[in-house]
């Protein structure tokens, strides 16, 4: 699997939220969260199995990650191992506690949609 290099896992650990833009869809940006767990980079639908931009990674597509004026092409992969998505789950709550939306993205529903994102 690629790496983010340190600038970019600094940047994404940082920033509260990034614009996605999916292969299928690329006229229309999604805003997301996005975290790092041990260098390693994850997204989750907060609508679970019914956001688009989820079913368009889920099947294998590519997309863009738009944030602090870059764009950055990812691909992603399931994140099916429960320590990852523990590992994910604990960087969300730690990053957007202040947030009410915070429990929101831990719910059992959508654990299924964690994502691991890598550059591509």
């Amino acid at each position: 699997m690629a790496k983010f290099d340190a600038d970019t896992l600094r940047e994404l650990r940082d920033i509260r939220e990034v614009a996605i833009r999916t292969e299928k869809h690329p006229a229309t940006a999604v805003i997301i969260w996005v975290v790092v767990a041990d260098e390693e980079v994850f997204v989750r639908s907060v609508r679970g199995n019914k956001g688009r931009w989820y079913r368009d990674l889920a099947t294998g597509g590519s997309a863009t990650l738009e944030f602090a004026r870059r764009r950055l092409g990812v691909r992603s992969l399931p994140a099916g191992d429960a320590g990852s998505i523990a590992r994910a789950s604990r960087e969300f709550l730690r990053k957007y506690q202040p947030s009410p939306y915070a429990q929101s993205i831990v719910r059992d529903e959508v654990l299924q949609t964690t994502l691991q994102l890598e550059p591509s």
